[in-house]
């Protein structure tokens, strides 16, 4: 342990007197970045690729915690995602600059060391290294924007509001679709430019009764406001309302993805419905490919945001659903009374549940079948400061009568469908 200790201590030391240079790295560079941080600190990364672009190049993500290379019941899984627009390029450098921040600071920093001790950080700095080799040094420029096919990335996925939009997925959206079934992710958000503020779901809507008030509202908004928020109120300006432009500004720096613009096949809608991970999207810039002299200051502005967020991955309650037998029960439907999700939260191949909430009171029913439905009553406390969300547990009884089949993710967007091919029918 001591040897293990002394080495980082080494590593952080060598690396903040040769620290990652605040400039634009092409992808081969950002390769051998990741490679070097990789083989640097060994015990506290993993990195892997999820998949290739379409002209062939890796999606690399580096994993950051204290056990990298697997899951461990009881630590969530977060994840940033930068560069989905290949000319939106700022994400990408603060990406880079965060895993040089956190592998440097690990074991000096209490922060930090806590963050890596108690969460499984994942980075994919660039999801469309492919549109960022083709982009223009321009701010406004769409050069670069879409991957090498000419498909907006942020349009590609499926959409729980859009019943007609059957499309094939590039191979980039694939790739991330594939790497949400590989983790139980919690918390997360994709770094964009053009603008500066921290935007949640919904970003679309089918006008039924999610839309209120010009906004499309999940059953979760308040803690998407609360993530928001914190976001914006840890960064040097966002929370200010400062606008990009005269036009546009937002209280708070916040906004609902639809309110804003409504946006049809996007990912933070993606990773809320179907994989039970709260996404924001965040607008870091207003300048989506700013001169290289203003990087150090922009990484200064985001990077205690950055950190606040990354901390938010501890809201709320977690633990396992088990038989009477003590064994992990797996697809359990875990749901908050008063929160109806069209893809029901449920527990994980471990039986491990995650559920994002704000401090106070909550009824929470779990159901599987051949077990009795069991509802229990729960005080959540304020989690991240403790570095560590509720822990309860859920044991089930082996039910003698048989229980109805809980409401599955397949059958709320099948019921979703037929509610919108009824108001086709209708209109």
């Amino acid at each position: 342990m001591f040897v293990f200790t002394l080495s980082l201590y080494l590593c952080s030391w060598l690396s903040s007197i040769h620290g990652l240079d605040f400039r634009y790295h092409n992808s081969m560079e950002m390769e051998q970045y990741l490679k070097d941080v990789n083989r640097t600190y060994p015990e506290i990364t993993h990195l892997h690729s999820i998949g290739q672009s379409v002209e062939g190049r890796e999606l690399w993500v580096l994993i950051l915690g204290q056990h990298p290379r697997e899951h461990r019941t009881g630590i969530p899984e977060f994840k940033y995602v930068g560069n989905m627009h290949g000319n939106e390029v700022v994400g990408r450098v603060l990406l880079l600059q965060l895993i040089n921040y956190l592998t440097s600071h690990y074991l000096s920093d209490p922060l930090v060391t806590h963050m890596l001790n108690s969460s499984r950080v994942h980075i994919l700095p660039s999801m469309n290294p492919d549109g960022f080799e083709s982009s223009a040094r321009d701010c406004v420029s769409s050069v670069g924007r879409y991957n090498k096919n000419s498909v907006d990335l942020n349009r590609n996925f499926p959409d729980a509001f859009e019943s007609n939009t059957v499309q094939e997925s590039e191979k980039e959206v694939k790739a991330v679709m594939d790497w949400l079934k590989t983790e139980t992710f919690v918390l997360s958000a994709n770094l964009h430019g053009g603008a500066v503020v921290a935007s949640y779901p919904y970003d679309n809507s089918n006008r039924g009764s999610e839309l209120q008030g010009g906004q499309s509202i999940s059953p979760d908004d308040d803690v998407f406001v609360h993530l928001a928020r914190t976001y914006s109120y840890n960064h040097t300006e966002m929370h200010t309302a400062k606008s990009c432009s005269e036009l546009v500004g937002f209280v708070n720096g916040i906004t609902n993805g639809y309110y804003w613009y409504p946006l049809k096949g996007g990912m933070q809608d993606y990773n809320y419905v179907w994989a039970q991970c709260l996404e924001l999207t965040l607008e870091i810039s207003c300048c989506k490919f700013p001169p290289e002299s203003q990087l150090p200051a922009l990484w200064e502005a985001n990077r205690p945001a950055l950190l606040a967020y990354m901390q938010q991955v501890h809201l709320g309650v977690k633990g396992v659903v088990m038989n009477s037998d003590g064994k992990p029960v797996q697809n359990a439907v875990v749901e908050v009374s008063g929160r109806r999700n069209l893809c029901p939260f449920s527990s994980d191949r471990n039986g491990e549940y995650f559920r994002l909430l704000l401090p106070g009171n909550y009824t929470i029913t779990v159901t599987h079948p051949g077990h009795n439905t069991l509802t229990q009553s729960i005080k959540v406390p304020y989690g991240p400061d403790s570095f560590s969300a509720l822990t309860h547990n859920f044991l089930l009884q082996q039910s003698t009568t048989g229980t109805a089949q809980p409401q599955s993710c397949t059958t709320a967007i099948t019921t979703l469908t037929l509610f919108i091919l009824q108001r086709l029918l209708l209109s």
